[in-house]
């Protein structure tokens, strides 16, 4: 009777540990695009994460799971975008790795992008980034890499730095992001997430440049709601000089 009773422990708690983790998370996303002086757009994405092993969701923010579990993973994502004959086809992979036993981090992607217009030629780019990173506190990544992109007419490679730090203020879970590259144009994004409660975040973001042809500069607000361990869905507005953004993305864990 005593060992019946000691499996039956022992299985409720794989269970419960099975319930509170997961593997991969898969996510669809529709973004409505309104630029001020021409025709509005929309886009349709859809991407995936697989970790290396279990994601264990524990006492944190389920946001932010992944990363304070320092759990290495490889992803990709599919985007497409139609206005009035424009076309532009996104596609892309991607891995992160925390090295075992060790601080250090490195990740790295590449994707290829695809723009199609009506009575011109087709313009292909390449982007790719790499970057290699190091923990020297609890839940702070700085990381140092490359950017760089390469077309049909031109190609440049930028160094970049960025850091995230996830930690508590006041009782309550914060997410600080930071990420720049320098070049011909410094290009640079901030943000800012506040946990209200382990399913919910409110942010904001901030993305800019010192290109004077471009001059824009992009301010959004975010929210995500986790309303099962599995199930979230997240919706932010991006207002710029000369466009705004909104987007909606759903997705769900196993």
């Amino acid at each position: 009777m005593k060992k019946l009773s000691l499996a039956t422990a022992i299985f409720a708690s794989v269970v419960a540990m099975g319930a509170n983790a997961y593997q991969a998370e898969v996510g669809g996303t529709i973004n409505y695009i309104d630029p001020d002086h021409a025709d509005s757009a929309t886009g349709f994405a859809i991407d995936g994460t697989y970790y290396f092993n279990p994601v264990q969701v524990k006492n944190a923010p389920l946001n932010e799971a992944a990363f304070l579990n320092r759990a290495s993973n490889v992803n990709g994502a599919v985007s497409y975008a139609d206005n009035d004959g424009y076309k532009v086809t996104t596609y892309g992979i991607g891995a992160e790795y925390f090295v075992p036993n060790t601080d250090f981090y490195v990740a790295g992607n590449i994707a290829r992008t695809t723009e199609k217009e009506d009575g011109f030629k087709d313009w292909d780019t390449t982007t790719y980034k790499a970057e290699v990173g190091y923990l020297p506190v609890a839940n702070l990544l700085i990381a140092v890499g490359v950017v760089g992109y390469d077309d049909d007419y031109s190609d440049d490679v930028d160094p970049t730095l960025r850091a995230k730090y996830v930690t508590q203020l006041s009782g309550y879970d914060v997410n600080f992001e930071a990420a720049t590259s320098f070049g011909d144009t410094d290009y640079y994004n901030l943000g800012a997430d506040l946990y209200l409660d382990k399913t919910l975040s409110v942010g904001v973001a901030y993305s800019g440049s010192n290109d004077d042809l471009i001059d824009e500069d992009v301010f959004t607000l975010r929210a995500k709601k986790f309303f099962t361990q599995e199930f979230s869905v997240e919706a932010n507005a991006g207002f710029g000089d000369d466009y705004n953004i909104y987007g909606i993305r759903a997705a769900y864990r196993f």
